[in-house]
């Protein structure tokens, strides 16, 4: 499957006396689904899943499910303390129609999170979840930093499909692409080669209409045995999609640091600022798509101050502040997280002066 561009990690709103408040939750997708970002993560540390029961947990999958527009990839936070409660949760997730399953690195256990520990955790889930895994690694929240040697190891089990890389190290990007460039998959994309998922084949294919070959189409003597390339077009109802080249693809997580990671080999980023700017963090992949680097860094100094700042150093009550600056719903935390003040929610508001979408 392939995964590039910019995908958000939606928050989790609330009612000020804690419950979930799942209509502001399907308006942000809905607006998110117009959007130009590849895709939407739900259930991951921005939407304060770890402070969610489980039947929340399930009832936030199902609304952001339905609320997601079809050609976007849909990604679930499916990562719990137990290999087993992982997945059951990504079972759960793929019964919705949910591409990908996103595990967190389990952490309780620090001292005991050995690598025959993490290779025994991820296979177990990876070898019987419906849908493709990525990796979740996100040091600064678990105190736990999955070891380059360890993921690479993983990478070549053909249900782990990427990692979404939240520890800011840049170098350690590097060396993961580099070090994961054996693994060689192919992955349906459209004929403009974004992606495609079974989800949205599902939708394409509703009516009952079928895949037909383009060399079919054409009436050609030989279309019936001619055999399928990377180059070779198929409609999907109305879809025309193709195979793509893929390897091992690292997501970051660090919206300050995206143009660097891109160049690092990043496929594209989970951003929390996304939540708060989507369309500005597209720009920046968007110009480093299209090889121009000098706009795309131009576009990584628009929002680097204000993406550490309040992403990285206010964290989720800063973010969700600057949500409601930025036309989404962001509202209240969840206990033990505590609102921003006055003087945070001024500093917010004049670092997303230029920064309004």
């Amino acid at each position: 499957m392939l995964l590039q561009g910019i995908f958000a990690p939606v928050t989790t709103p609330f009612y000020p006396e804690g419950n979930v408040y799942f209509k502001k939750l399907e308006h942000n997708v809905e607006r998110y689904s117009k959007t130009p970002i590849a895709g939407i993560v739900v259930l991951g540390s921005t939407g304060e899943a770890i402070l969610l029961s489980d039947m929340e947990r399930r009832d936030v999958l199902q609304a952001a499910r339905e609320a997601t527009a079809p050609h976007k990839v849909l990604i679930a936070g499916a990562g719990v303390e137990s290999a087993d409660g992982t997945l059951q949760l990504s079972e759960y997730a793929a019964k919705l129609g949910y591409d990908i399953a996103m595990v967190r690195t389990p952490h309780y256990y620090k001292r005991q999170m050995l690598p025959a520990n993490l290779l025994a955790f991820y296979r177990f889930v990876a070898d019987r979840s419906p849908i493709p895994v990525i990796i979740y690694n996100f040091p600064q929240v678990t105190g736990y930093d999955m070891p380059v040697e360890l993921i690479v190891e993983l990478a070549d089990h053909p249900n782990i499909v990427g990692i979404k890389e939240s520890s800011a190290n840049v170098e350690k990007v590097q060396r993961m692409v580099a070090e994961t460039r054996q693994v060689k998959r192919s992955a349906t994309v459209t004929e403009t080669f974004d992606a495609v998922t079974p989800r949205m084949i599902a939708a394409a294919t509703e009516g009952g209409r079928e895949l037909v070959s383009i060399v079919a189409l054409a009436g050609s003597a030989d279309s019936v045995t001619a055999k399928p390339s990377s180059a070779s077009v198929t409609v999907v109802g109305g879809m025309k999609t193709r195979q793509k080249e893929v390897g091992f693809q690292v997501l970051v997580g660090a919206a300050h640091l995206l143009e660097p990671s891109l160049n690092a080999g990043a496929a594209g980023a989970v951003l929390a600022f996304a939540n708060v700017a989507p369309t500005a963090c597209y720009e920046i992949y968007t110009a480093w798509k299209e090889g121009d680097g000098e706009l795309s860094r131009l576009k990584q100094e628009r929002i680097a101050k204000a993406s550490q700042r309040i992403g990285g150093e206010m964290g989720i009550p800063g973010m969700k502040y600057g949500m409601d600056v930025n036309g989404y719903f962001g509202g209240p935390v969840r206990l033990p997280l505590l609102p921003i003040n006055g003087e945070q929610k001024k500093e917010i508001e004049a670092l997303l002066a230029d920064i309004r979408n």
